[in-house]
């Protein structure tokens, strides 16, 4: 049956105060068109009435993106973002670890370290610290950075960030990795969290490195780094789909603030990766910058630009 079959489908009126834009049969599944205009922020609402439900604009001003989406949706085109339509035709099950697999991976891969240093203890950390160290005797032999490149242990370079000294340590970052990863994952491929990921991981832990310091670990600039790509993306490019609670990143750079500050001392913070912090913002800024500048210019997230790359 199409659409031309269905009795009382009608445009907007456009006199009418409370922006009605349609009508449709109750049975009618709006799940798809729900998702593809909140993901275009096109406030709406569904209302039911006796045997139809009726959508309902929030903003005139975006009447006609909305009208755009509702037609394709009515001829059965694809109307999900470009990115969530490539991801969900991949014969995958459903579910947050289908949706970010590399995320998931990233997390299971830091928490997989933990429980080995918890085995193995210096064994782990002398393997995945910036630059070589081992035991000469009774003191700690420390390698440079040239030791490391002329060597071949390039992995070095990033793997402090997968390295975590307490549980209230592993957690955190945890928790802030999936939150910003899944987005980046869900909304723009697996490959470009990775890229985010291994990008601000090693300028983090240089700008750490430079303080004279090698004895270092955690994923918290990486973290930073996923809120200022995030933030941009969600601030600069709406449309995109990516969001933040604007408190959540008042927190986190007040936060980052404080541990720089001599007030986190006294209070148990004061051992903190501070620059690892700032160089992962900074380069989650950079990147946030570049990719929201790019989708800028391609408003239209699920026009006809899409059906062009199909």
């Amino acid at each position: 049956m199409g659409w031309g079959d269905y009795p009382g489908i009608t445009a907007r009126d456009e006199d009418n105060a409370m922006h009605k834009v349609l009508i449709l049969p109750r049975d009618i599944d709006t799940r798809s068109l729900r998702k593809a205009l909140w993901a275009q922020r096109i406030g709406h609402h569904f209302t039911e009435e006796h045997d139809t439900q009726v959508l309902w604009l929030a903003d005139p001003r975006q009447h006609d993106d909305m009208m755009q989406l509702i037609a394709r949706w009515q001829r059965g085109e694809p109307i999900a973002p470009a990115e969530k339509r490539a991801f969900a035709s991949r014969n995958w099950r459903q579910g947050p670890l289908a949706e970010a697999p590399v995320a998931a991976a990233l997390v299971g891969l830091c928490v997989a370290v933990f429980g080995l240093m918890a085995i193995f203890g210096d064994l782990v950390i002398a393997a995945m610290t910036i630059t070589p160290i081992g035991v000469v005797g009774t003191s700690l032999s420390v390698g440079t950075l040239g030791d490391t490149l002329s060597s071949g242990q390039l992995w070095r370079l990033v793997s402090p960030a997968f390295l975590h000294f307490g549980w209230m340590h592993l957690i955190f970052n945890m928790l802030w990795l999936w939150y910003f990863g899944r987005q980046i994952e869900a909304l723009q491929g697996s490959w470009r969290l990775l890229g985010v990921v291994m990008i601000s991981a090693l300028v983090s832990n240089l700008a750490q490195y430079a303080t004279g310091t090698v004895l270092f670990g955690g994923m918290s600039g990486v973290d930073y780094a996923l809120l200022g790509y995030v933030w941009l993306m969600a601030l600069r490019a709406p449309k995109s789909g990516f969001f933040v609670p604007q408190m959540l990143v008042v927190f986190m750079l007040g936060w980052m603030v404080f541990t720089m500050t001599d007030l986190a001392g006294p209070v148990g913070f004061g051992n903190v990766a501070n620059e690892a912090h700032l160089g992962g913002l900074l380069v989650g800024l950079v990147l946030g910058w570049i990719a929201s500048s790019r989708a800028r210019k391609q408003p239209d997230t699920t026009g006809s630009k899409e059906r062009d790359d199909e």
